[in-house]
């Protein structure tokens, strides 16, 4: 593999700030007990405004991958190139690659593209979540019920995904599950997706309704779980090793690895799900 001279200096750069946080962390956490270190283990800052329990840093975060996604969108957009250079071609190839899936398994061809457009923004979404909440060390809140701070921990943590909050996780899988079912009404029709419930007998309405209910649940949970339990185990280790050395490879396991996969998954099971409605 074959660095620029930019990527090289961003590399020492990332190297030099990991070794130096390493080492503040490492000489910081030394004096601190386990039992004290895991005191606020998965404790978030909630917020409540109007009756709604709000994570801020869920909001935050959302928004700034949503940004960010949006600039690349432009800038990409923007400089688009008959020729590709790397960057584009990373992102033309990884569009191919899910718009393939979806069009071998949407039947409707008038469904595909906008199938695709919401799984292919998913994947990007939840992938970068995955990247910044499980790989990336940074700024992370603890906070009280009524919605104080308590606590701001800088380095020792990773950014907070929104994917670590199941409210963004099963907001997408309810999205999910409500297009599915408009898409199926757009392409067979009211009459015949109305039938479909009580298919192949009336006596199946029952189960067909806890299956539909099933899959948001266990559509986000599967999500939620990797993610928010990866994260939760990446600051044991790191805390059992003191921040030396070792938590690159634990951020880099289950942020990278780990959150790609999932984000994978979810967008499949997105894919699925709307492809079992429309059959």
């Amino acid at each position: 593999m074959k660095f620029s001279k930019r990527e090289k200096i961003l590399l020492i750069l990332f190297i030099i700030a990991y070794v130096v946080v390493g080492i503040i962390n490492m000489k910081e956490l030394s004096k601190t007990p386990m039992s004290e270190a895991f005191k606020n283990l998965g404790r978030r800052w909630i917020v409540n405004i109007g009756g709604f329990r709000i994570n801020p840093m869920t909001v935050i975060m959302g928004l700034f991958i949503a940004l960010i996604l949006i600039v690349i969108a432009y800038k990409m957009g923007r400089n688009f190139k008959l020729i590709p250079d790397r960057k584009q071609s990373f992102f033309e190839y990884l569009m191919e690659f899910v718009y393939e899936i979806v069009e071998e398994a949407i039947p409707d061809p008038k469904l595909v593209r906008p199938t695709f457009v919401l799984a292919m923004t998913l994947f990007l979404f939840i992938s970068l979540s995955n990247l910044i909440g499980g790989a990336v060390p940074g700024i992370n809140v603890v906070g009280y019920e009524d919605g104080t701070i308590e606590k701001i921990t800088l380095f020792t943590d990773t950014w907070p995904a929104p994917t670590a909050d199941l409210n963004t996780d099963l907001t997408y899988a309810l999205m999910v599950l409500v297009i599915s079912h408009v898409f199926a009404i757009k392409s067979k029709g009211f009459k015949t997706w109305l039938k479909g419930w009580i298919d192949p007998s009336p006596i199946m309405l029952p189960l067909n309704i806890i299956g539909e209910l099933a899959k948001p649940i266990s559509h986000s949970l599967r999500l939620f779980g990797n993610i928010a339990g990866g994260a939760i185990l990446v600051y044991i280790l790191s805390y059992l090793v003191k921040y030396f050395f070792l938590p690159i490879v634990f951020w880099g396991f289950f942020g990278i690895f780990v959150g790609l996969i999932q984000a994978f998954v979810f967008t499949i099971l997105a894919i699925a799900y709307i492809s079992s409605q429309l059959s």
